[in-house]
């Protein structure tokens, strides 16, 4: 029998996809009263993978991504994407979403994202919230490689430098370094 652990401390971010700037900014205010001071934020970028969101969000469509400084229990990214839901429900115009909130953590050795769908290579976290590990680091590589059902931007190389970065600073929170 295996010793009880508790598990490794996470960075908790929210990757945003949003056509228009002044709906970002307010869902970043919610966002930072709710889960805290930002450690760092990425540079917007087009996002052009899908035509999927276009309707519901206008066009053309950007990413950013939000990294929080508080560490976290990975437990908690449940609620996360609750709390996240609340706030594009609340950002909303005529029953449509003005932007699209995913968030996850990250950890030394991976990245998992939240979702409400439920799909075979997800698991269920609770409360109608399912994880989906999306990204492996790799020591050999020093870099982050993908699952097999990985969106395509997060292998943009501009996309895993930004996690790259993010996975230094939370290495630089633990004590020594942390573990790899």
């Amino acid at each position: 029998m295996g010793n009880i652990k508790p598990p490794e401390p996470a960075l908790l971010f929210v990757g945003a996809l949003y056509a228009d700037d002044e709906v970002f900014s307010r869902s970043r205010e919610i966002l930072k009263r709710g889960f805290g001071d930002i450690m760092l934020e990425s540079h917007s970028r087009p996002w052009d993978y899908s035509s999927h969101y276009r309707e519901e969000l206008g066009w053309p469509i950007f990413r950013k991504f939000i990294f929080f400084r508080n560490i976290i229990d990975p437990g908690i990214l449940a609620d996360v994407k609750l709390k996240t839901n609340n706030v594009e429900d609340g950002l909303a115009l005529n029953g449509k979403r003005r932007i699209n909130l995913d968030p996850g953590y990250l950890t030394l050795p991976r990245i998992v994202l939240a979702s409400t769908k439920n799909r075979a290579h997800r698991i269920y976290l609770g409360k109608g919230i399912y994880g989906e590990v999306t990204l492996l680091y790799r020591d050999k590589e020093g870099t982050f490689t993908p699952h097999l059902f990985t969106y395509r931007d997060y292998l943009d190389e501009k996309t895993l430098a930004v996690f790259l970065n993010a996975r230094e600073m939370l290495k630089a929170t633990l004590p020594a370094g942390g573990i790899s």
